[in-house]
């Protein structure tokens, strides 16, 4: 993926290198990756509770929680200087790819005039800030550890990244690095802050807390499939507008999507996968989303419009 001379988003909170509060929290698009892999490797994911993650909500479960108070160290503090030139270089791709992210809805909301509930408007996109950390944040959806991996809070609007976590993706699910593997992992974090505005995401969360476990965790799929879509729609237009999607791309996040499904990832921790704990969705319906938006940029397909759960 080229992103050579973008340019790069000011809606960034770079808290790195300065301690948020050491707690556990649920959610975001590879919220079960690290704490599965410690678990395989003889750690509890940073004090994460391994359970309660592949049984969580997903997509942002602090929201389903209830919001926290706090806020977080301004970005005049940190000293950017100290990092090295890989964590720099994986930073300014980070916020090239939000940038993009903010270029595309734009025009995605503009071009279908969909409605934002949170601002009351039709046809108007709202930026969300990147917050970059170092082991643990405070977020209004609650604290977490590096060992949730990203995610996406609507409490404050927010996407949380630890950098760390890309090298760990490379590391231990055996993915090779790539600029659009990075771009998927920000894309499905921002396709959540979509559902957040069009009203989706709340929705799902209010049927979540009237429904018994596996009912939720249906839902959740749903959520978490849906932002895989969206990643892929934010694909179709950021290649259609830059022409920045090079040969092998989509199969590289293709690759990741497969390697982030609930199937595959249960297998390698326990030795099976139960279905009606997936909250992320299989490998294979990971994969068909993703595909799915990038071939069509189609903003009026949802998997929520998929009455059989079983055919998503």
């Amino acid at each position: 993926m080229k992103l050579t001379g973008r340019r790069e988003s000011e809606n960034v909170d770079d808290r790195r290198g300065l301690s948020g509060k050491s707690a556990a929290a649920g959610g975001g698009i590879l919220a079960v990756i690290i704490g599965i892999v410690m678990s395989l490797i003889g750690g509890n994911g940073g004090g994460i509770d391994i359970g309660s993650i592949i049984n969580g909500g997903g997509g942002g479960l602090g929201d389903v929680l209830g919001q926290i108070t706090g806020g977080g160290p301004t970005a005049e503090q940190v000293d950017t200087t100290k990092f090295s030139d890989e964590e720099k270089a994986l930073a300014r791709e980070c916020r090239q790819i939000l940038a993009s992210t903010e270029d595309v809805w734009k025009e995605v909301f503009k071009k279908y005039n969909l409605e934002n509930q949170m601002a009351g408007k039709r046809g108007v996109y709202t930026n969300p800030t990147l917050v970059l950390f170092t082991n643990s944040v405070q977020s209004k959806c609650g604290s977490a550890t590096s060992s949730v991996g990203p995610f996406y809070c609507s409490g404050d609007q927010n996407l949380y990244i630890d950098l760390s976590f890309f090298t760990e993706m490379k590391r231990q699910l055996g993915v090779k690095g790539s600029t659009f593997g990075y771009a998927y992992v920000i894309a499905h974090e921002i396709g959540h802050h979509v559902e957040f505005l069009t009203g989706s995401l709340t929705d799902a969360h209010q049927q979540m807390a009237r429904m018994n476990k596996t009912q939720a965790n249906q839902v959740s799929v749903r959520l978490e499939l849906l932002a895989d879509y969206y990643a892929g729609v934010w694909a179709h237009y950021e290649d259609a507008m830059f022409h920045s999607m090079e040969y092998g791309d989509l199969e590289k996040g293709l690759e990741l999507a497969n390697a982030i499904g609930d199937d595959w990832l249960q297998k390698q921790a326990t030795g099976r996968a139960v279905e009606e704990s997936f909250t992320h969705g299989t490998s294979e319906q990971r994969k068909r989303w993703l595909k799915k938006g990038f071939q069509t940029g189609d903003m009026k397909t949802s998997t929520f419009q998929v009455s059989n759960y079983r055919d998503l």
